[in-house]
């Protein structure tokens, strides 16, 4: 049972609802996480947002989720591990590399140096050295790339604990957590 009401886009406040209705449009339906942050018109605009400019990013939609999916599993967030598995496969992802992912792994160096990032910063609470930064520029991941992942690894950190913090029930095919680290 979540701790918030899971708010019907028929009902919502006319804030939340121009969003609900995006969100509906996007994915065919409206997925419990943003039916329960539409308790909050400000905080749904905030993650919608988000969600929208990155997916105008320079990293591109499977890397994205590669992303989202380890900082799932680091985290231990049910609902976005299912979520992003399931966006991961529809980016062309396959479960073997969603599979890496849920570890922080993958067969690409470059995508690897990302995902090795993303896993510090969620386990170190953002702090990485200037090698680390280094290293991801000795891959040829640029300067932008570097926030954008930061920025990503945020995002999905807050989604991570409003799943988390207000029990969201899951409503995507569910993914077997990893032991973390």
């Amino acid at each position: 049972m979540p701790n918030v009401p899971l708010v019907a886009p028929e009902t919502a406040d006319d804030d939340a609802a121009v969003h609900l209705k995006q969100i509906d449009a996007a994915f065919g339906t409206v997925p419990a996480m943003f039916r329960a942050v539409a308790n909050s018109p400000a905080a749904l605009a905030s993650m919608w947002a988000a969600f929208g400019a990155f997916a105008e990013g320079t990293l591109g939609p499977a890397l994205g989720e590669q992303i989202a999916v380890a900082v799932a599993n680091q985290n231990s967030c049910d609902y976005c591990l299912a979520a992003h598995t399931a966006l991961g496969q529809k980016a062309g992802l396959s479960r073997e590399e969603l599979a890496d992912a849920q570890d922080g792994r993958s067969a690409d160096p470059g995508t690897q140096a990302l995902l090795t990032f993303a896993v510090k910063l969620v386990r170190d609470r953002g702090q990485v050295s200037t090698a680390d930064i280094d290293a991801l520029r000795q891959h040829g991941w640029s300067d932008g790339q570097i926030v954008e992942t930061i920025g990503q690894v945020a995002l999905n950190l807050f989604t991570n604990y409003v799943n988390i913090a207000l029990d969201v029930p899951v409503d995507f095919p569910r993914v077997p957590l990893r032991p973390a680290d």
